[in-house]
């Protein structure tokens, strides 16, 4: 359980932050940037929610904000310090939750004939910004990864969770009524 009396604590004035081991790092470590970009896609998945996701996908996308949560926590604490401190982290259901839930949108989507225009709704459209949130987020985490271990799960959870997050923003479009904004490859 967390217990937050005080939110600043002056400690990282100096350019460092705690890992969840204690551990001093950079503010700009390729481990904070990690979970930092994890914390961004958390908070825009929060806006699309807000935007008015549909009320159907509203606890899917309750479920990913929490399991994001503990995404953070599995790239806040070393490999090696998980083997001292019991935390989340991502399992492997983690990643085949997701795949359920976007092969059962997909299933009511038109195939694709062409590239998607981020777009639809205000929801559809936060959802492709999450999407692009997401990959940032999946970038860092291999960058971490050629450096030191991460979770064996965490890189597919956010491939998938992208990939998720793409077929999310045309299954709000869709049920908003406003359908995909498809890319004119010759148009102009």
């Amino acid at each position: 359980m967390v217990h937050i009396n005080r939110v600043y604590t002056r400690a990282g004035d100096d350019g460092t932050t705690a890992l969840g081991g204690g551990q001093r790092v950079r503010k700009d470590s390729l481990r904070i940037e990690a979970y930092g970009t994890v914390d961004e896609l958390n908070s825009t998945i929060g806006v699309a929610v807000a935007a008015g996701l549909h009320q159907s996908m509203q606890a899917t996308f309750f479920v990913i904000q929490q399991v994001l949560f503990n995404l953070g926590s599995d790239l806040c604490i070393t490999e090696e310090d998980k083997k001292r401190f019991a935390v989340p982290g991502i399992e492997e259901h983690h990643v085949t939750d997701l795949e359920t839930w976007m092969d059962g949108w997909n299933e009511q989507l038109e195939p694709l004939k062409s590239f998607i225009l981020p777009g639809g709704d205000m929801a559809a459209a936060q959802l492709h910004v999450a999407r692009t949130v997401c990959r940032r987020a999946e970038r860092c985490t291999i960058a971490l990864s050629r450096e030191e271990p991460v979770g064996p799960n965490v890189i597919a959870y956010l491939n998938r969770l992208s990939d998720l997050l793409f077929v999310a923003s045309r299954y709000q479009a869709k049920l908003s009524g406003k359908g995909d904004l498809l890319w004119d490859s010759r148009g102009y």
